[in-house]
């Protein structure tokens, strides 16, 4: 069930949120496990035992190693129940996201004819996974006590705004709201407010964006022009940020509805002086992950720069790999390591003095190449694709100039609603309106964009979700 739909937005929410402040405190975490099982099983009948599977490991795991703390002839069985819960969460997601993967490389490689297996990946299971394996790997460190409350950690795991597709919170970010929260009117209203705007961003933008890149891909695919190609770059550069951000907004709202305060996601990624800045501003929780769970546990920086470039290409390796089963994901996340050593320990501290348009440009033009090895379907057509970007094919014909004609108006709308302005003026308008008129406006413009975005979604049937794959 996806949040831009009329069976989430008419039935689901509005039942759920309304109950929700109804109810006394203490039956708010049993109903909203309730609820975030029906909205999983929903879309995930049969895999919707895999997590509450998991949730019952990680919470079994979590009381033994809690419980073994303070037992200094027991460490050695503390850190195998630590090794064996995270090979168990890891070989869970392996199996169901990696091994047809592994299967099509060796027959692809070895020439061997394999069948595959015929199971499908759980929606979702890359998020809750880091969010269990985060649990375990906080108790074991001392950062939190283990959850003794099986109701409240399983709402943990499988609370329904952020379980399919993040952002990616931490046990230790939530634990003292899911003993108490705030639910009310204010802390509502900056939800409805927050959610509206995702919904925009999905639905008005991402969703237009998507379709237009759709229609360049396809004429891409039969005329090699080196503006349709950089027009569906910059598509699907656009596309992906509002879908996914849109996204984050809406699970953020939707937590304020709930009494939750998630981390964010997004700082206007786009708005970046360099690859660096970038990955501090994009999909934070997926960085912040890695880094504190993977990057720092190896030695970060510690151990001089050759252990420091390894453990670099490790996290990059595994961040294009958590993103899909795929040659074109690994090779994302190690065409951002390369990026990112060459600005470390090259040219850096150039970027740090040039003029801010020339680190923005910079940024923009390996972001953008990013998102064509991202969207890429295979190697061979990322070849064709980056050839086409390059010049190498007929050059620019009269289908890329019409599209670019048409469509430059949106795209630079597009490109200015990336950044922080919009957000800038809106708060100007408002502090000029006074409390009261600020109060309108805010209700004004969320009624304006629930409004729009549903009319959108009456008459438009491209509705897809690109984070849901993962």
């Amino acid at each position: 069930m996806v949040f831009s739909s009329f069976a989430f937005l008419l039935l689901f929410m509005s039942i759920t949120v309304l109950l929700h402040w109804v109810l006394p405190a203490k039956w708010r975490n049993p109903f909203l496990l309730l609820v975030s099982l029906i909205f999983y099983a929903y879309g995930e009948q049969i895999y919707t035992v895999v997590m509450l599977v998991t949730i019952g490991v990680d919470y079994l795991a979590g009381l033994w190693i809690g419980a073994l703390e303070q037992r200094p002839d027991r460490q050695g069985l503390r850190r195998a129940v630590l090794i064996g819960t995270v090979i168990l969460n890891l070989g869970s997601l392996c199996f169901f996201k990696y091994t047809n993967f592994l299967l099509q490389t060796v027959s692809d490689v070895f020439g061997y004819t394999v069948s595959l297996l015929k199971v499908a990946m759980p929606i979702g299971i890359s998020f809750y996974t880091f969010q269990n394996l985060s649990y375990v790997l906080d108790v074991y460190a001392g950062r939190t006590r283990a959850q003794k409350n099986f109701i409240r950690f399983a709402t943990y795991v499988a609370l329904f705004p952020q379980l399919i597709a993040g952002p990616i919170v931490r046990y230790v970010e939530v634990e003292e709201q899911l003993v108490a929260r705030r639910v009310d009117p204010e802390k509502m209203a900056q939800g409805i407010f927050r959610f509206c705007v995702g919904l925009a961003k999905k639905v008005l933008l991402a969703n237009q964006v998507g379709l237009w890149a759709s229609q360049v891909q396809e004429l891409r695919s039969v005329q090699d022009d080196v503006l349709l190609a950089w027009l569906a770059a910059l598509m699907v550069t656009f596309q992906i940020y509002f879908d996914f951000s849109g996204y984050s907004d809406m699970a953020i709202g939707l937590g304020h509805m709930l009494g939750f305060d998630f981390p964010e996601n997004f700082h206007y990624p786009y708005e970046a002086r360099s690859i660096t800045d970038f990955w501090r501003r994009w999909h934070m929780t997926l960085s912040g992950w890695f880094r504190e769970y993977v990057y720092i546990p190896l030695g970060g920086n510690r151990h001089g720069k050759a252990r420091q470039v390894f453990n670099l290409f490790l996290v990059w390796f595994l961040t294009g790999l958590w993103h899909g089963a795929g040659w074109t994901f690994i090779l994302w996340g190690l065409y951002f390591f390369v990026l990112l050593v060459l600005e470390k320990f090259v040219w850096g501290r150039f970027l740090d003095k040039a003029p801010a348009f020339v680190g923005h440009l910079y940024a923009l033009f390996f972001i953008v190449i990013g998102w064509v090895i991202f969207f890429a379907e295979d190697l061979p057509s990322l070849g064709q694709w980056l050839a086409a970007l390059a010049g190498a094919g007929a050059g620019v014909g009269t289908q890329g100039l019409y599209f670019a004609l048409t469509h430059a108006l949106p795209l630079l709308a597009m490109a200015v609603g990336s950044t922080h302005l919009p957000r800038l003026l809106f708060g100007k308008v408002k502090e000029k309106c006074g409390v009261r008129g600020g109060f309108a406006l805010c209700a004004l413009g969320t009624v304006g964009l629930l409004l729009l975005s549903v009319a959108f979604l009456e008459a438009d049937t491209f509705n897809p979700f690109l984070y849901f794959r993962f």
